[in-house]
């Protein structure tokens, strides 16, 4: 339960005076329901002005503070402006024009009467004006010369929410400090208020925002590390196969040193009484699949059974495929269960999940509903990790009576420091080398403006006897505009190379898209045009030509990962970028690396600077941890910190028992990552 220091921070914006129902709704339009999320809705700028005592040319181009005496007003013919003559204090004469509304400029600029007004000085032919001043009411004080700018929506203005947070950091109550006393006092950062306040006053105050950002990413640390620490504290199962199995395989080549090294330290962790808790990452086509295959086997050879997660029904059965082709023979049963699984088929299953029968199971979702139930779950195998949540890891482990060693899988090369934030409860491995017989991807950047000459280039290669892949730009945030450009370019390529085209999307139902791509891996089709589905599906050795459509669209750990869906048979692979004829500086310096390297740790870092750890890791559809207060930059820069200060909190201050955990654990709630805490009361 969140702590009684912290309940008026999260209530709701409505409880503020003068929040009424219209302006409730322009405010959760910004997501901006509570309290908190207005104090952590920080400003990107300021408006700074200039006080007075009469105008100059100097001035010209400034918001500037004046006191000026009106002398006339006169109103244009038809829709023009009111204009109000008014002198300063040195007799220059200023126009202050009003578009609209000119009896309220009238009324609020009396003849003969001194106001205070605030706007920009500038030069219209030989005279100075102000277009829509600000009119301060007499007695009324004078406008700050220095005010924030917030990202706002329309018809909120950056001075009413300036207002809002006010009133907002009125009630933020004092907390005691969480952050390690040498920590702070090195770095010079204030309180928690303090900083807060600071940072809505002035955008710049870099010790203020390092301080918030800090406290973002110490709370997303801790919570990781209490995760890891309740983990290794629950008694799992010592796994130690004998390699039986593995001796019966037919392995498709000889492991590579990297495979080799990464599958001891499997071994290593599954013969411990505490569970494993393994990040295992590499390229697509790096062999990560061959190494939970031997994991999974050292299970079963031990009398356990394993579970692969997969996080589409076409890479479950693709895998299942695999796996029963390598392993029927050695009398190893594995099964497939997805949310197309009925009936009897459903029903199989379960009772051989559940009497030991089914020694592997491979499957989607399906796998987390409660009426799936293991005899002796031993290995939980998660593939492409970015796609699921800490809570999916957590229930998933739930499934077993003691929880399952788990080893989880991912093709997007993350960055230290986002492996670090993002799965900091988990030791690494990384699959540095590739295996044999993989081909280099010559990979090329041309403009849309040839696309005639590409297509033309295609139907070489089909005529060749080659396939390709075609993939589709994002055009917005959304399945229907992917679906839709994808149907579009299908149609055009159906014109020139009948018979020969699929398709395939994320709308598709999962039996329709299965057969498209099978009938690609079996060679029927020719071209296979595709949104970013193609990311986990088939391997075609025969596939050759990868053309990606509007490449400045993606990122480049996705632009990675779909280049490496080709290259996988011997001879010459080809990835072309097209590019739209607008590109930026930053989009060129982009698609320039991906020429460069074929390096997915180098393309993972330079993603993360441009376009941030969300978009890199899919967060934003996953439900893992967002930062709202730190920029890439600093979760960048302060991870390493904020971590090592997290471990020192549970291994030498007192863990959340002592004072400085009871301040640690109000910062967990009030970064809403108490999830940690339930479970440190649960385990």
């Amino acid at each position: 339960m969140r702590p009684d220091l912290l309940n008026p921070l999260f209530a709701e914006v409505e409880t503020l005076k003068g929040v009424g129902p219209q302006l409730t709704r322009l405010l959760h339009r910004l997501d901006l329901s509570r309290l908190v999320d207005l104090l952590f809705h920080l400003p990107t700028g300021s408006v700074e002005r200039v006080r007075a005592p009469a105008a100059s040319p100097v001035l010209l181009g400034s918001l500037v503070v004046l006191e000026v005496k009106p002398f006339e007003a006169r109103q244009s013919a038809g829709r023009g402006p009111t204009r109000i003559y008014a002198s300063d204090n040195d007799g220059n004469v200023i126009t202050l024009a009003f578009f609209n509304n000119g009896g309220w400029a009238k009324k609020q600029l009396p003849l003969g009467e001194s106001r205070i007004v605030s706007g920009k000085l500038e030069a219209y032919g030989d005279q100075w004006q102000m277009v829509h001043p600000d009119v301060l009411e007499p007695g009324k004080p004078e406008p700050p010369l220095k005010e924030s700018v917030y990202p706002l929506t329309e018809g909120l203005t950056s001075r009413r929410l300036r207002e809002l947070v006010g009133l907002a950091l009125e009630r933020a109550p004092e907390l005691p400090e969480w952050i390690e006393p040498s920590q702070a006092s090195q770095q010079n950062w204030p309180a928690w208020r303090t900083a807060l306040a600071r940072a809505h006053g002035d955008h710049l105050d870099s010790a203020a925002r390092s301080r918030l950002a800090y406290d973002e990413i110490f709370a997303n640390q801790l919570a990781l590390q209490l995760l890891r620490q309740v983990s290794r504290r629950k008694r799992g199962h010592p796994l130690q196969g004998d390699g039986r199995l593995v001796a019966k395989l037919r392995l498709p080549y000889e492991l590579t040193g990297a495979q080799r090294r990464v599958t001891e330290e499997i071994r290593g962790d599954m013969a411990q009484q505490a569970p494993m808790l393994r990040l295992l990452q590499g390229d697509v086509g790096s062999g990560k699949t061959l190494v939970a295959l031997l994991a999974m086997l050292n299970a079963v050879e031990a009398g356990a059974q394993a579970a692969l997660l997969a996080p589409t029904e076409i890479l479950a059965r693709q895998h299942h495929a695999t796996l029963l082709k390598q392993l029927d023979p050695i009398g190893v049963r594995v099964a497939v269960l997805t949310g197309r699984e009925k009936g009897r088929v459903r029903d199989s299953v379960l009772m051989g999940l559940a009497d030991g029968s089914v020694d592997i199971l491979v499957g989607t979702h399906a796998i987390f509903q409660e009426k799936v139930g293991y005899r002796n779950l031993g290995l939980a195998v998660i593939d492409e990790q970015h796609r699921f949540g800490v809570s999916q890891r957590l229930l998933l482990s739930a499934k077993a009576e003691r929880p399952p060693h788990l080893l989880v899988m991912t093709a997007t090369p993350i960055p230290r420091t986002l492996t670090l934030t993002q799965y900091g409860e988990m030791d690494v491995s990384r699959i540095d080398e590739m295996p044999p017989g993989r081909s280099p991807v010559e990979t090329r950047v041309i403009s849309d403006e040839k696309l005639p000459e590409i297509v033309d280039g295609l139907g070489r290669h089909v005529a060749a006897g080659g396939q390709a892949y075609w993939v589709c730009p994002l055009v917005e945030e959304s399945e229907t505009s992917d679906a839709a450009a994808a149907e579009d370019r299908a149609a055009i390529l159906t014109q020139r190379f009948p018979g020969k085209v699929g398709l395939v999307h994320g709308r598709m139902k999962g039996p329709d898209k299965d057969a498209v791509m099978a009938a690609f891996a079996a060679g029927d089709l020719a071209v296979l045009v595709a949104t970013t589905v193609i990311e986990v599906g088939v391997d075609v050795p025969n596939s050759t030509l990868m053309i990606i459509e509007g490449a400045e669209r993606f990122g480049l750990a996705q632009l990675h990962q779909l280049r490496g869906r080709v290259g996988r048979g011997e001879g010459k692979s080809t990835c072309l970028l097209v590019r739209g004829q607008t590109l930026s500086e930053t989009g060129r310096a982009r698609l320039a690396l991906m020429r460069e390297t074929s390096d997915g740790f180098r393309i993972a870092e330079e993603d993360l600077k441009l376009r941030g750890p969300g978009e890199i890791l899919g967060t934003r559809q996953s439900g893992e941890a967002a930062f709202r207060l730190a920029s890439p930059e600093q979760v960048q820069e302060l991870a390493p910190a904020a971590t090592d200060d997290a471990r020192l909190l549970l291994d030498r201050d007192g863990g959340l028992a002592g004072p400085r955990g009871e301040a640690a654990r109000l910062c967990l709630y009030l970064f809403e990552r108490d999830q940690a805490v339930d479970l440190l009361r649960s385990g």
